[in-house]
């Protein structure tokens, strides 16, 4: 029977988005309603089933779930699912979970990031530097809590948070303080009907609601996002982020030649060697000057901004050191999920590397790092069910490329190849979803593998 005079929330999915959704609607005064069309882990149930919010798993219940004022969907249902079709058929109200916690911060400020690769790292440093400085904060989304799950447990003056396009594309009112794009490149392309401009536009959906009283930090380096600038027009203050000397730039971060860190906001300078980085890597060059912006904008001090960047350590599974095991260092990136993120690892490696890459291939093109990989790589381990496509890049490239189908294998293979004073980097350009829970698991298994040796 249809409800007229409660606000009904139904959710999709019941992950940690979902979860947070639900109990910050049951605590607004919300009639809520979870469905997930899988299983439920069991520490989200008994989650449910403590706060008494009603549920279904293995199935969606139609009836039930188009009885909505809104539906809050996890990132991971595609509108191509024969749910969100009856859904949109319906025209009931969508949004995402960063939309739905959006509604109830109050005052609270947000620092929201995004960009292809390197936007787990920059939260997770912009939310160090700024607890670091005293401030009361919370690192949400895609890491961390889901923001609506914060808001209900425990609200904070400011959120960091970690956005995807998936969170993006179903935003209304979102509207960030501080926006940071890191980068674009081809990723999730399947979501987007393998049109690279609609993954583009989605990525900006981060400026939508933005007006002048907001900033908008960009990677003036990056092709397409230069290329969407060139033709749209952005309300919000545009702060750049470049390392080429012949860009321009007076105010943001610069990183030139000269291999000092140069932040400038507010009248007020910040430089350093990027020796004193904790974080090494090109790539982390970027990711600091967009953090040391975001906590300049914040109101940190800079002398406290440079404390934070030599004090950080950096993010479990993004090339994260593991062990020197006879003069063989090992580093595990099984976080790197695609190309573009393999380029910055091997871009970031100064001693030859045998690199194990391989997993569920989501059409990657492998030509994008092919002159890295014949100027640093040795040897390539395969550790995938299905190994072709890498062979089909690599060889007659790489001299020895083999097959492993666990990572205690590749982890022995790769170190009969490697010498002293080489490097194992597990950076997989795939998702692991073949041989491994996920990219954590994945993970573990490569460091445990290697402290067996």
């Amino acid at each position: 029977m249809m409800q007229t005079n409660t606000k009904r929330l139904v959710i999709l999915g019941a992950a940690e988005s979902g979860i947070g959704a639900a109990l910050l609607g049951k605590q607004q005064g919300w009639d809520v309603f979870v469905s997930d069309g899988g299983t439920i882990k069991p520490h989200f149930k008994e989650t449910l089933v403590t706060e008494g919010i009603e549920f279904e798993e293995g199935v969606h219940t139609m009836d039930k779930v188009l009885n909505a004022n809104c539906i809050v969907k996890s990132p991971g249902i595609s509108d191509k699912t024969a749910v969100m079709k009856q859904v949109r058929s319906a025209g009931i109200e969508v949004c995402s979970e960063i939309e739905f916690g959006y509604r109830y911060k109050g005052d609270s400020k947000v620092i929201a990031i995004t960009g292809s690769n390197g936007k787990s790292t920059t939260t997770k440093l912009t939310y160090h530097i700024l607890k670091s400085a005293g401030y009361d904060v919370a690192m949400v989304g895609n890491i961390g809590y889901s923001f609506a799950r914060q808001i209900a447990e425990r609200p904070c003056e400011w959120y960091v948070m970690e956005v995807s396009s998936f969170q993006l594309d179903d935003i209304h009112v979102f509207n960030p303080d501080v926006a940071v794009l890191l980068n674009i490149t081809p990723d999730h392309l399947d979501r987007y009907d393998y049109v690279f401009a609609n993954y583009v536009a989605s990525k900006f959906r981060i400026t939508q609601n933005q007006d002048a009283t907001k900033y908008f930090i960009v990677n003036q380096d990056d092709k397409a996002i230069q290329e969407y600038l060139a033709t749209h027009s952005i309300q919000a203050k545009l702060i750049h982020i470049t390392m080429s000397d012949n860009n321009q730039w007076n105010e943001g971060g610069h990183l030139g030649s000269d291999e000092r860190l140069h932040i400038q906001y507010g009248g007020e300078g910040l430089d350093m060697s990027i020796h004193e980085l904790s974080l090494k890597g090109k790539h982390n060059q970027f990711n600091s000057m967009a953090a040391g912006i975001s906590a300049r904008i914040a109101g940190v001090r800079k002398e406290k901004i440079r404390e934070s960047f030599a004090s950080f350590e950096g993010l479990e599974h993004r090339l994260e050191y593991v062990a020197t095991v006879r003069g063989v260092e090992f580093i595990n990136d099984s976080k790197a999920t695609n190309v573009n993120s393999v380029w910055y690892a091997l871009e970031s490696m100064k001693k030859p590397v045998i690199l194990i890459l391989g997993g569920q291939d989501k059409g990657n093109d492998y030509t994008e790092i092919l002159e890295l990989v014949k100027e640093k790589v040795k040897a390539i381990v395969c550790l995938g069910a299905d190994n072709k496509p890498i062979h089909a890049a690599f060889d007659g490239v790489v001299d020895d490329i083999v097959e492993t189908d666990s990572a205690d294998v590749a982890v022995h293979a790769a170190y009969a190849f490697a010498e002293n004073g080489d490097v194992v980097l597990l950076s997989p350009a795939c998702a692991s979803f073949d041989l491994f829970k996920n990219y954590e698991d994945r993970g573990d298994q490569f460091k445990a593998a290697v402290k067996n040796l």
